[in-house]
């Protein structure tokens, strides 16, 4: 498990437009399984996770969305350890870049995984109280995803 933000404690509770949200970081192997996983409070930004995930990643290519389009806690640390970016850029980029529109199109299978673990009740509605008890269900909800 990944520690969570200092200012939410052992919840990951915080607020974003939509109430009291946790935000779940994950990434998926080649097949749409997924490998690991990192909690966050709703209003973190998505590169939170990135920050967390890119130190042990290790592969061919990411595949993410535009929001993973920053230079240096990204693009840079992928290509340093010879890591395809595969992620659109921005549409207020100065310098738009290339990506490989074609590998793009299999970022549907985390869309995949996180439509399967949404019919999980109990994840779909944060239940759990204590972060850890909530990402223990996600590690069990997964489970039984990569099962099926």
């Amino acid at each position: 498990m990944q520690p969570v933000e200092k200012e939410a404690g052992l919840q990951a509770i915080g607020r974003s437009k939509g109430g009291l949200s946790t935000k779940i970081h994950a990434i998926c192997d080649a097949l749409g399984n997924p490998t690991d996983f990192h909690l966050s409070v709703g209003q973190a930004h998505d590169l939170e996770g990135a920050d967390i995930f890119l130190e042990d990643f290790v592969a061919g290519a990411l595949l993410a969305d535009r929001a993973f389009d920053a230079d240096g806690r990204v693009l840079e640390k992928l290509a340093k350890k010879g890591v395809e970016a595969v992620i659109p850029p921005k549409s207020n980029r100065t310098e738009p870049r290339e990506y490989d529109k074609e590998l793009y199109k299999a970022r549907h299978l985390i869309e995949n995984f996180f439509a399967r673990l949404k019919h999980y009740r109990a994840i779909a509605t944060r239940y759990d109280k204590l972060a850890s008890t909530f990402l223990g269900g996600i590690f069990l909800a997964s489970a039984v995803i990569w099962l099926n």
